[in-house]
């Protein structure tokens, strides 16, 4: 099996040396050039051809970002973004993610933890190095829809509960600046993330959308028209009934397992149908693994409503396609089309 060829742009000799030897070690990866910028690396892409690129978000001459946002109008290829665990590195992060980063990991503060940094890395550049890059740079543009004189069916949503892992945030600032500025309900955003990160998503997204976007506190009321996302690292679940619904978040009772997320679409998601009954909506977007999936079939053993995005507009088809197996989505849609869906099935 042909190895996966990488290109590693960092500032650092020192990571750029680091993450070669370690990357190589694990027998799936080439690294077959680095460069110091991103000006090198626009020079050495068309020339190397890689299947994916690691790419530092601060570096001189030309960062990260500009070099992303060239790289993607003249020679897409995957990149999965290095950040720094700062709130400016997350803002940056996430403006990397909408401009066509396929994902990204956090540099760590210890030395100590580059080898666990380069496990998550190795993962994500095996995905990243399979996505469609038509995927990643031309995202449909989702116009504003405006709410139903009258809703599709009798009773009423209180809630919708959004999650989404890989291509998320992407699809995010897509999906949710589409609503309408009278929304009816409220909005609970899950997106795994590290922690640090989850704040700049709700800013981000704040500036962006005709709804008020905030990080989720713990106690705060869950109300219509409030968009509320999830933080990262955190346990979050509601307490109250409908009208008078609280967000609980906690720091759980474990340590989260290989291949769980915390917060987990899964309890939020069954967490929302307990407390809303059938006044709850899920929508579970692209993403790897199965997150969502059984949650998403708890709000529709409740008569909830459920939509899951489609494989042509998902970055990873997988926790949408574990949903659909489980026959817990309503409606598959592409998600251009998930605003009007949503509005219509309130």
């Amino acid at each position: 099996m042909a190895k996966i060829k990488v290109l590693i742009v960092d500032d650092s000799a020192l990571i750029r040396n680091l993450i070669s030897r370690l990357l190589e070690e694990q027998g799936e990866f080439q690294v077959i050039g680095t460069a110091r910028n991103g000006k090198e690396a626009l020079e050495r892409i068309p020339q190397l051809k890689p299947d994916v690129v690691t790419m530092d978000v601060e570096m001189p001459e030309m960062d990260g970002l500009a070099a992303l946002r060239r790289l993607m109008r003249q020679n897409p290829v995957p990149v999965v973004m290095l950040s720094a665990h700062t709130f400016a590195g997350a803002k940056a992060t996430i403006d990397a993610l909408a401009y066509g980063a396929v994902d990204f990991v956090a540099k760590p503060s210890k030395s100590s933890e580059l080898g666990k940094m380069v496990s998550d890395l190795a993962v994500k550049l095996k995905i990243a190095a399979k996505v469609a890059m038509k995927r990643m740079t031309g995202r449909p543009v989702v116009s504003r829809v405006t709410r139903p004189a009258t809703a599709s069916r009798s009773g009423k949503t209180d809630l919708l509960v959004i999650g989404s892992s890989t291509g998320g945030p992407a699809a995010l600032q897509t999906l949710v600046p589409a609503l309408p500025k009278d929304f009816p309900s409220a909005v609970v955003l899950v997106q795994h993330f590290p922690v640090g990160f989850s704040q700049a998503l709700a800013e981000s997204l704040g500036r962006r959308c005709r709804l008020t976007v905030s990080h989720a506190v713990h106690g705060e009321a869950v109300r219509p028209g409030h968009v509320l996302v999830a933080p990262a690292g955190m346990e979050f679940t509601f307490q109250g009934r409908p009208g008078s619904v609280t967000v609980n978040l906690s720091h759980g009772k474990a340590p989260v397992s290989l291949g769980s997320f915390r917060p987990s679409v899964d309890v939020v998601m069954t967490s929302a149908a307990r407390t809303y009954g059938d006044r709850v909506m899920g929508v579970l977007l692209t993403g790897m693994g199965r997150d969502g999936a059984q949650g998403m079939l708890e709000i529709k053993k409740v008569r909830g409503r459920t939509i899951a995005q489609d494989e042509s507009t998902c970055v990873v088809f997988g926790m949408p396609k574990e949903a659909i197996k489980l026959g817990a989505a309503d409606k598959v849609s592409p998600l251009p089309e998930i605003p009007a869906d949503i509005l219509n099935m309130l």
